[in-house]
């Protein structure tokens, strides 16, 4: 009676955190009864799996976009060149490494795909036209992390192995904290925040303010189609970054200013405070960089809730980034 006791409350924990799983979905759609089928390959063992030059050149064959958009087939003087070079790089004990490492992280891939599913059927409900693109996973042994287009996504499992892995992309640690496998789907959507088929600009105005409300505009973007995922996700910076810019937003709004950055089109105005670094060093120690792109979703979302007739589509062909500024009536709160 005991066993079977302890076997119904783990049954019940069970469904209720199924229950949970699915209430939780339903809250990240915004039309629950709209979504949609997606196309999602996950070919993750294929390479590691591959033997000889033969079976790889007949992967490749049999996969152009991955050979010539994913391993830049163009860069090579000839197939043979193309072939041996990667013939050794997938041949190496590695790979196997890498495999085993994706699987543990990611499973089947069912988690990947939902969180796909969630963002495309939520396209689809602010753009009733939107065709979601074929998404395809795989290893590629550290070469490529992400390829995102209106007709296919590829995605770079080994990038997104996160902290435990064993191999990790190279490059500076500010910047490895966003290749995390939570990143995959927004980073993808994100990209798709900045396309010019979606976010409207006014090409001739090159200011920092005009880049600052692009960036905005695409990161509400990614926000309103993951809208369960946290912001730090979208903008890659940690809980603490976040914090830290909400606290002193006074303070960096008045900086911006002083620097008469908003109308700027000055190079190096823009590396301090659009590009990417590991700090704002100009405002202070502890201010994260890109700070005026996370400035931009402040306006953004000051406009939004100004305007609440405003639908998302309208924002992103709005391409005035002056008129946003002064419609939202932005100031920064003080603390």
């Amino acid at each position: 009676m005991k066993k079977t006791a302890v076997w119904a409350c783990w049954m019940l924990l069970l469904v209720g955190v199924a229950s949970c799983d699915s209430d939780r979905e339903v809250q990240c759609l915004h039309d629950p009864q709209k979504k949609i089928a997606i196309s999602f390959t996950p070919i993750e063992d294929s390479l590691p799996a591959i033997r000889n030059k033969k079976d790889l050149a007949h992967f490749f064959s049999r996969h152009l976009e991955i050979a010539n958009i994913f391993f830049k087939r163009q860069n090579y003087p000839n197939d043979s060149a193309f072939i041996n070079h990667y013939y050794r790089w997938f041949s190496h004990p590695s790979m196997d490494t890498l495999l085993l490492e994706t699987k543990k992280v990611f499973g089947d891939g069912s988690e990947l795909k939902n969180e796909f599913q969630v963002a495309f059927s939520n396209m689809s409900y602010f753009y009733p036209g939107f065709k979601p693109p074929h998404v395809v996973t795989l290893i590629t042994g550290m070469e490529t992390d992400l390829f995102v287009s209106d007709s296919l996504i590829i995605v770079g499992l080994d990038y997104y192995l996160g902290k435990k892995a064993k191999y990790r992309p190279d490059m500076h640690q500010y910047m490895l904290q966003r290749f995390e496998k939570n990143y995959i789907v927004p980073s993808a959507v994100l990209l798709f925040g900045i396309d010019t088929r979606y976010n409207h600009t006014v090409l001739s105005d090159h200011t920092v303010l005009a880049d600052m409300v692009a960036y905005g505009k695409a990161y509400y973007f990614a926000k309103q189609m993951l809208p369960c995922a946290p912001d730090s996700i979208f903008i890659g910076y940690t809980g603490k970054d976040i914090a830290g810019a909400e606290a002193n937003q006074d303070v960096i709004w008045k900086k911006l200013i002083e620097d008469e950055a908003l109308f700027s089109t000055s190079q190096q105005i823009k590396q301090r405070y659009l590009n990417e670094r590991p700090k704002t060093y100009e405002i202070g120690n502890d201010c994260p960089g890109r700070i005026a792109t996370w400035v931009g979703w402040k306006i953004v979302r000051t406009y939004m809730k100004e305007n609440p007739t405003i639908t998302l589509p309208q924002l992103m062909a709005t391409a005035q980034a002056e008129k946003i500024l002064k419609e939202s009536k932005y100031r920064p709160e003080t603390h």
